[in-house]
């Protein structure tokens, strides 16, 4: 009886979004009299970290920092249409209809911060630290604060901005009818390695290294960490969850994720991530968005990394040390694989 030691490998490539209906996204973006801008969303934040994103996407597109920026995901029943945050779509469409949204608000905020400057608009800019000055002549300047309170109770003006992303058609082949579901796509590859031991079937996680390619990563540290609890669902998929041998009858299941089988901090394992950088055209800033490839390379560079292992091919998920040792005692024994 001993342990095995094997190394597999899976890439993928992920559509962003999913073209139904143009799979539109709306935001709003005003200012209130202090010179604070709200983005108001139906787009939900899961714990993905959109509401940083968008925050900084409108931040950037107005030309404020960071901190004037608040995102309200209120409901559907107040907040602008969006077909919801699911199809990793929430960076590319929201993030869009976000950046639409906060153009046509700075349009406004120029126009206002203009008339109080007694110039163009064209020949202002902002420094993105909450003033706006004429190009060139740095000197003579306006605090975004006063111009929204110039607009609101001296010139009138209501400083807002409405945006929608939507997708365009996808031209339909003639011949076989197909069409393109997406604008952009997501890459990854992601290398396993893991130990088998041929007594008991269990699998345990040495160490991965993947490569994703996500368009811009806008804020790379939310990036990473949303790969990293990707991955771990991934292996929770692939190894940990199931509600056998009682469904589809819960009665004598889990009653709470405390019994609830999933990895714990005893089964993680080292991970080296490279974030791979290529711009999307149609992307705001170029980005597209982790997502739910985060989890996706994992399941099948697991299977593979076991039978390199051990020589079997699971291919039921999750897969559980009692499915490993019948399927190795079926072959009669370990068969490892040559490792490259």
């Amino acid at each position: 009886m001993a342990k095995h030691r094997g190394r597999g490998i899976a890439s993928i490539n992920y559509p962003i979004g999913m073209n139904l209906g143009g799979d539109p996204s709306q935001a709003l973006v005003h200012s209130n009299p202090s010179g604070k801008f709200t983005v108001s969303l139906s787009s939900i934040d899961l714990g993905q970290g959109m509401k940083s994103v968008t925050r900084q996407i409108c931040a950037e597109t107005l030309g404020v920092p960071v901190e004037d920026v608040y995102v309200d995901t209120a409901d559907s029943d107040t907040g602008p249409h969006c077909m919801g945050s699911f199809a990793s779509r929430g960076t590319h469409r929201v993030g869009n209809a976000v950046m639409a949204a906060a153009k046509e608000a700075r349009g406004v905020m120029m126009e206002a911060a203009a008339e109080e400057l007694e110039v163009n608009a064209a020949d202002l800019e902002t420094d993105g630290r909450g003033t706006i000055h004429v190009k060139g002549a740095p000197h003579r300047s306006i605090s975004t604060k006063d111009v929204a309170i110039a607009a609101q109770f001296k010139q009138g003006k209501t400083i807002s901005g409405r945006g929608i992303f939507l997708v365009p058609l996808s031209e339909v082949n003639p011949e076989t009818g197909e069409m393109s579901p997406a604008t952009c796509y997501a890459h990854a590859c992601l290398v396993a390695e893991v130990e088998v031991d041929d007594e008991t079937g269990e699998v345990a996680m040495v160490r991965m290294d993947s490569a994703y390619e996500l368009g811009r990563a806008l804020n790379p540290r939310l990036v990473e960490q949303q790969l990293v609890g990707g991955a771990w669902m991934g292996i929770s998929h692939a190894l940990f969850e199931t509600p056998e041998p009682y469904y589809p009858d819960p009665a004598h299941g889990p009653r709470d994720f405390v019994e609830y089988l999933m990895p714990g901090p005893g089964d993680i394992c080292p991970h080296d991530i490279a974030v791979l950088e290529r711009p999307a055209a149609d992307g705001p800033f170029g980005a597209k968005g982790p997502g739910e490839m985060c989890a996706n390379p994992v399941l099948p560079a697991v299977a593979n990394a076991i039978f390199n292992a051990v020589g079997v091919r699971m291919d039921e998920l999750p897969i559980t040390p009692e499915k490993v040792l019948r399927a190795i005692k079926a072959q009669g024994g370990a068969r490892p694989q040559a490792r490259r």
